[in-house]
């Protein structure tokens, strides 16, 4: 990433990065080697790697669930529900938030005390079955708005509508053009990122009928 930010430093052309390093120069606050590269590779895994992997489990999850797969292909209105449901029970972001606790606060049967941290894993959030009912079972018509995919508050994430918009896109297009879409592989031999930020298949062989 380095090397392609020194390249558009040298070489602008028509493309984001170029054109954040001419904007802030223009503003009079040029921004640094250092800042570029976080900026860009911020933007490669929470613009694209995020994406990509909710494409690629949530087609795994919809080709294991052939009923919800059926009702999503005879009607595309069902995407909206649809990107909501599927964001909710992949959760792709496979991390927990450390929070340190200013104050004794009482969660469930516990208390955690003033100077105590804990960590909330937004994973278990999104299968509470007080939220959403039998929440192990993916349903596409399910209000699914409350879920905690994109973070809570003032943390929310920032690009959380152009994901939405992708995902979308998605669902109504690609299980209708490709109606026998099917895994290539056995269930079995698919391979998951266990050790990464963002939680995916390593990769999803798929064939169809020509």
């Amino acid at each position: 990433m380095a090397g392609l930010v020194m390249a558009k430093l040298e070489n602008r052309e028509d493309d984001l990065l170029s054109r954040l390093i001419t904007r802030a120069e223009d503003q009079g606050n040029p921004l640094t080697v250092p800042e570029l590269v976080t900026l860009a590779i911020t933007l490669l895994i929470a613009g694209h790697e995020t994406t990509a992997n909710m494409i690629g489990l949530s087609t795994l999850a919809l080709l294991r669930d052939p009923e919800q797969l059926d009702a999503l292909r005879a009607d595309p209105g069902l995407a909206p529900s649809a990107v909501e449901e599927m964001l909710r029970y992949l959760t792709v972001i496979q991390f927990g938030l450390f929070r340190h606790v200013m104050e004794d606060i009482e969660i469930g049967d516990e208390t955690i005390q003033a100077g105590e941290y804990l960590i909330a894993a937004i994973q278990s959030g999104n299968r509470d079955e007080k939220v959403f009912p039998d929440p192990d079972r993916i349903d596409l018509a399910r209000k699914a708005s409350r879920h905690l995919a994109f973070g809570f508050g003032a943390h929310q994430c920032l690009g959380q509508q152009l994901a939405r918009v992708e995902l979308q896109e998605v669902y109504t297009r690609l299980y209708r053009r490709i109606p026998t879409l099917r895994l290539a592989v056995p269930f079995e031999e698919i391979t998951y990122k266990h050790n990464t930020l963002v939680y995916g298949v390593t990769a999803l062989p798929v064939t169809w009928d020509r």
